[in-house]
């Protein structure tokens, strides 16, 4: 598994903690930030799914 795949779950962990804290104590900017990071951690988990496909590919 690539570390971005793992870089990016933790981010999108993070992201959850923030948004749902955001939405509790009603702190649109944490809510805000959440969303960022869950975003940014979608988007590394996928390039690091290409990473994997591709040097999967060239091992066979």
């Amino acid at each position: 598994m690539d570390s971005d795949r793992i870089e990016g779950m933790a981010k999108q962990a993070k992201g959850a903690v923030k948004d749902a804290a955001g939405k509790v104590t009603g702190d649109t900017k944490l809510q805000a930030e959440g969303k960022a990071d869950k975003a940014e951690g979608k988007v590394q988990n996928t390039v690091g799914g290409a990473k994997d496909a591709v040097r999967d590919a060239a091992d066979k």
